[in-house]
Formats: C-alpha cells, sequence, structure tokens
C-alpha cells in the first residue's frame, strides 16, 4: 500500500472517469493500468486490478454498461487469431478471484476496441466493473477460452463503494476499514432481468426448501429458507429460460459452488465434486419438477473446469 493509501484495487486516486491517455506508459504512470503490454494486472491471490478492452481478442464482445471479456494466453500475437487453449492462471485465475470478492475492476478502453465504446486515440478509463460470471466455452477458432461478465457499477456505487482493500481469499485485510456509523441510502436507477418469483417458490416449495443436494432444511424465525439457482444463467450470453426445469433447490453454500463450477451433475443426477473428484450421491428429486439436462450439459460444458482455479 502506498503512502496514499492506495493498494492498487478500486478508483485511482486522482483519475477522473473518462480520463484520456496517450499511451500504457502514460496509464501505468497514474496507477490506472500497471503493465505495460498485459490486458490484466492482477493475481490469483489477490485478484484483479484492472484490464484493458483494447479488441485484442475475437470473442471480446463490448456492450457499454456490461462486457463479455475474453481471458488471456493462446492468441497469436501478430494475427490477433487463438491458437491454443486458455488456462485458469495468472489474468485470468485474477478475475475469478475478483468474482469471488466482489471487488469491483478498473475497465480502461483502447483505441481499437469496439467504435461504439472507445476512444478514437490512446486510452480512456471508464470506471469501476465488477466480475458477475465467468465461465469457459469454445471460442470462434476452436480453442478453449475463459470468459468474464463484467458489468458497470453506477457513479454513486463507485464513489460510494469502500470494498478497496484486496482480501486474499481466506485471508484478512492489513488495515480495517472504517466503515460508516450511519450507511447513506441513494436512489438510482439500474436495470436488471426480472426474475420469475412464481417459478422460484414453486421449485423451492416442490422440495419443501430443503437443498436437492445435501438435504437440508434451514430454519428461520419466518420460516424455512432455501436458494433458487438457475443452472443456465438468464440473459446475455448464457440466455437460460426463467422456468422450472432450469432451477435448482439448494443451501447457499451448495448454490455457491454449483455457481463456481465447483459442483458437476451428470444427466443421470449423480453429483461429483470436481475439487475432489469425489461423488456426493444423486441430486434429490420431488414430484412435479423435472430437471432439465440440456440445461445441466450446458452448465458441465461451461463451469466444470472453474474449481481448478489456482491461486498462484
Amino acid at each position: 500500500m502506498t503512502s496514499d493509501g492506495f493498494d492498487g484495487f478500486g478508483a485511482a486516486p486522482g483519475v477522473a472517469v473518462g480520463r484520456l491517455f496517450t499511451n500504457r506508459r502514460a496509464l501505468a504512470e497514474a496507477r490506472v493500468h500497471r503493465p505495460l503490454q498485459a490486458g490484466i494486472c492482477g493475481t490469483g491471490k489477490r485478484g484483479a486490478e484492472s484490464i484493458v478492452v483494447s479488441g485484442g481478442y475475437e470473442d471480446d464482445q463490448d456492450n457499454g454498461g456490461t462486457i463479455v471479456y475474453t481471458g488471456q494466453g493462446g492468441r497469436n500475437s501478430d494475427t490477433g487469431q487463438q491458437i491454443d487453449d486458455q488456462e485458469l492462471t495468472r489474468g485470468n485465475a485474477a478475475l475469478a478471484t475478483s468474482m469471488a470478492t466482489g471487488i469491483p475492476v478498473r475497465v480502461v478502453r483502447g483505441w481499437m476496441g469496439d467504435p461504439q465504446h472507445s476512444p478514437t486515440t490512446g486510452y480512456r478509463y471508464d470506471g469501476l466493473f465488477r466480475v458477475v460470471d465467468y465461465w469457459h466455452e469454445t471460442g470462434r477458432s476452436d480453442f478453449l477460452i475463459w470468459r468474464y461478465r463484467l458489468v458497470q457499477l453506477d457513479f454513486v456505487e463507485a464513489s460510494n463503494d469502500e470494498s478497496t482493500i484486496a482480501v486474499p481469499l481466506g485471508g484478512t485485510p492489513a488495515v480495517e476499514p472504517a466503515g460508516q456509523e450511519a450507511p447513506t441510502r441513494t436512489e438510482a436507477m439500474v436495470q436488471r432481468i426480472v426474475r420469475s418469483t412464481r417459478v422460484a417458490n414453486f421449485v423451492k416449495r416442490a422440495h419443501d426448501f430443503a437443498c436437492q443436494v445435501c438435504g437440508n432444511q434451514l430454519h428461520t424465525p419466518t420460516g424455512s429458507y432455501a436458494e433458487a439457482a438457475h443452472i443456465r444463467g438468464l440473459g446475455a450470453p448464457h440466455n437460460g429460460p426463467d422456468v422450472a426445469g432450469n432451477v435448482l433447490c439448494l443451501c447457499p453454500n451448495h448454490h455457491t459452488l454449483f455457481d463456481f463450477g465447483t459442483l458437476a451433475i451428470a444427466d443421470d443426477l449423480t453429483i461429483t465434486d470436481r475439487a475432489t473428484g469425489t461423488e456426493l450421491g444423486r441430486l434429490r428429486e420431488a414430484p412435479g419438477h423435472q430437471v432439465d439436462p440440456t440445461h445441466l450439459s450446458y452448465h458441465r460444458d461451461h463451469y466444470s473446469e472453474g474449481w481448478k482455479h489456482t491461486q498462484g
């Protein structure tokens, strides 16, 4: 951490959103993006500080407020074409950690990116984004790539965000944040996918709020509690349907493990813990709720390698 308290995460001190930079060295000097070549700054242990979106990877999708970003590695620097599989190491692991910790990532757009959202020359700092999803798939050139969905924080959320101390998974921060004695509330307009509460409640009630993996039923002062987990994510780029066949009833722990790809469910409903290779039994079923194996297959194909995330 520097003398001004900046640990490399969150907004760079003194740098306004929208500021233009002539080159990568100017970005590094302003502490917006430190590497002079790599598109991702960070480690698997601490998370990602920043990324550059500059059209370098053929599978990138820049939609302004959301970005589907391709991980690093396996790319021919001359043609920009993918020539080898990517691995969940280095910067790729850093972005996966950022999803787990929730610490926002600085996004810089370069002049070679999507013309609709990029500067005409140099580089532009475009603020803080959160990594809300990551998965693997076969890219345009038939090689495995890692992909990350990042969503922009609105101005108020970004300016008030206090999660700028990077905490390694399982670790503790070096300095206790001050916090707020009286947290403020602010109205903000955001766009979200509207999920069907009726579908979620149907699935949870069908299983009497018991987790389909472990069978545990959590009890609270207001009744039983469980979470509805979509197997194939809603909205772009997964475009999963909000129907009962695409929803599982899970406890919070197994919901998290499923989302990170640690749990893989076969078409015969056998559950495997990818981290240990252990079979955990079969997914619990209930009358009236039929899980669609098409969505289970999609989840295995896109998330089953997530448990290999290294801490290097």
